[in-house]
């Protein structure tokens, strides 16, 4: 059966889930977290999206974007996912699906600040929601542009964001405060008891995975410039989003 096609708005953004397949713990390697900022900047180049929130976890990553063109929300996840999996594949010695099914979308318009607020928050909760944090800041979010003002080279805030006040700073105190009244639901883990009892003690223990011929690292090959840009990206949105005391 065709997949029903996804129905975009003018005027809309989007809150995009997309996990890793199986839901492997495989965005733990700060190597992956730098791809993927790279291919962030990259596909921002290529498609003039607006990112406005955004927070990498274990197995999963949050974005919240607005395109340029409804169509093109669509033909931004298909690049950003396929350059990411081929890189992915080729850094952790893996083969096939790297991202699992398809990504979750929801969407909602621009002038719905409540929505907006809310949707920004849970994105950059999920972390204390996972006891990864106690609090908001990790580095692999953009909360502490919000909080603090800061620029992380991809990421800006959303027009509800500006609404919050008649200055920076303002907006800024206010958004803490909302983030501070919330309290997020634990996530808890899925598990599937169907035929554990079964397969009990009868995986086999697996060896160590012995690389293909042919296969290198990732960047090997690459341009000295397009590794210093990855490395370039990637501290400039770590040092806008760290806590304040690192």
């Amino acid at each position: 059966m065709p997949r029903p096609n996804r129905i975009l708005y003018s005027g809309f953004c989007y809150h995009i889930t997309i996990r890793c397949n199986n839901r492997e713990f495989r965005l733990t390697r700060y190597e992956c977290r730098s791809v993927l900022l790279y291919a962030i900047q990259e596909c921002q180049k290529k498609y003039g999206f607006k990112l406005y929130a955004l927070c990498f976890m274990s197995n999963h990553v949050h974005y919240l974007i607005e395109p340029q063109q409804p169509g093109e929300l669509s033909q931004v996840m298909h690049w950003l996912n396929w350059y990411t999996a081929m890189c992915f594949n080729r850094m952790l010695n893996r083969t096939g699906h790297f991202w699992e099914k398809r990504y979750h979308s929801s969407g909602f318009p621009m002038n719905d600040y409540r929505r907006a607020l809310n949707t920004i928050r849970y994105i950059h909760a999920n972390p204390k929601a996972a006891n990864m944090q106690r609090g908001f800041f990790y580095d692999f979010s953009n909360y502490v542009t919000y909080e603090r003002l800061t620029q992380d080279g991809l990421t800006q805030w959303h027009p509800a964001f500006l609404d919050l006040g008649a200055s920076l700073d303002e907006c800024a105190e206010a958004y803490k405060r909302f983030c501070i009244r919330y309290q997020p639901k634990p996530k808890t883990e899925r598990k599937s008891a169907w035929g554990s009892q079964l397969l009990k003690g009868l995986i086999p223990k697996k060896g160590k995975c012995r690389p293909s011929p042919g296969q290198q690292e990732l960047w090997e090959n690459a341009r000295v410039s397009e590794r210093d840009e990855v490395k370039r990206v990637t501290e400039k949105f770590i040092e806008a989003n760290k806590h304040p005391e690192k």
